[in-house]
């Protein structure tokens, strides 16, 4: 029995060292790509996808390609960051954040499938609905990382709020996807170059 409570109160100490620990796996050159991504992406839908709304599958192929692109970058950084460390924190800091994006990742691929599938008159809510979600997902990870990411995280609330209300008529432009994440994603490098990775 005292066993067992050691090793659970050192499993709970493990987590609440994860929990103070910043997330040392996400690194600048991923997330900057992830920026990149966003704005060839937009001169891509910009030059191939003239109307959205009649072709939202190319247009769900474009930025959902992106999207997968970038996760898929960054998952591979983050593990081999993990693997390179040996360190079980680090692994528990990459784990835990990865448990708070995640369900930011999962509605928004659900809202993508309901609304794509079932309910096509409200196809332009999408970008909006993304980077109100993408926004929640930083927000629920934004104690393990550099304390600036709050206001990228802010930003892209904003940005998704706009395209809900008042840009509501040029949420489905190229540019309504492109900027924001093209923009948000080279401050966040940016934040994470200077405050994580840069020689003192």
């Amino acid at each position: 029995m005292e066993l067992r409570n050691a090793i659970s109160q050192i499993s709970q100490i493990r987590m609440q060292m994860a929990r103070a620990e910043k997330l040392r796996g996400l690194r600048a050159v991923p997330v900057g790509f992830s920026g990149v991504l966003a704005l060839l992406a937009a001169l891509l839908q910009g030059v191939w996808v003239l109307d959205p709304e009649a072709n939202s599958s190319q247009y769900l192929t474009i930025w959902l390609g992106a999207a997968i692109l970038s996760a898929v970058t960054a998952s591979l950084e983050m593990a081999a960051r993990c693997r390179v460390s040996g360190s079980g924190l680090t692994r528990s800091t990459v784990l835990l954040a990865v448990e708070q994006f995640a369900p930011c990742v999962v509605a928004g691929a659900l809202v993508t499938f309901a609304v794509s599938s079932f309910a096509p008159e409200i196809f332009w809510i999408l970008p909006g609905i993304w980077q109100v979600l993408f926004s929640l997902g930083l927000f629920a990870t934004h104690r393990l990382l550099p304390r600036p990411i709050f206001w990228v995280a802010v930003f892209y609330m904003g940005c998704g709020i706009l395209l809900l209300s008042v840009l509501r008529d040029q949420a489905l432009s190229s540019w309504a996807m492109g900027l924001p994440f093209g923009v948000g994603q080279l401050v966040m490098a940016g934040v994470l170059y200077w405050t994580l990775e840069r020689l003192p």
